[in-house]
């Protein structure tokens, strides 16, 4: 399922990227340096399905995406991407929550203004009767030493990503 472009944003320091998803959609997204601050003592939690679309936002995810719940329920896990984020981060996501692991990670997401946000999440499948039915995904605040030290590796990946491609 593609997602439509996001709407250009008027601010000076606004720039614009196409973004080409595992699933082999893409899309053009705009994004700022604008961070919001994760709120204190919340709790980010959503569930996906095994392909990644969202069936479950709790109103913290809802608040700090800028999405209407609407917006996010039977969309693509990915529509919170942001283009400083490798595919790398990513891939071991999905490698190790397939593996029946939970993953821990920090995370760098796109909100629907263009501004960014930085979780610590945690994804869990989800396992019904031995059967994984889906993940779910709970974020936190996390450290600014940690999102400072996750900026500089994922500028790297970034960079290596790009000499390959």
């Amino acid at each position: 399922m593609g997602l439509p472009d996001m709407m250009a944003i008027s601010a000076p320091d606004a720039r614009e990227a196409r973004l080409v998803y595992s699933d082999g959609t893409a899309r053009t997204v705009y994004c700022t340096a604008a961070e919001v601050p994760f709120p204190e003592g919340r709790l980010i939690v959503s569930r996906t399905d095994l392909q990644g679309i969202i069936t479950h936002a709790n109103d913290a995810f809802v608040e700090m995406s800028g999405y209407e719940r609407e917006d996010l329920i039977g969309a693509p896990q990915h529509i919170l991407r942001h283009p400083d984020m490798p595919k790398a981060a990513f891939l071991d996501l999905w490698d190790t929550v397939r593996r029946g692991e939970k993953w821990h990670g920090h995370v760098k997401n796109l909100r629907k203004d263009g501004s960014h946000y930085w979780v610590y999440a945690t994804v869990v499948p989800n396992v019904r009767g031995g059967v994984t039915t889906g993940y779910t995904a709970v974020r936190r605040k996390p450290s600014r030493r940690r999102v400072a030290e996750s900026e500089a590796l994922y500028r790297q990946l970034l960079q290596q990503e790009a000499s390959t491609s």
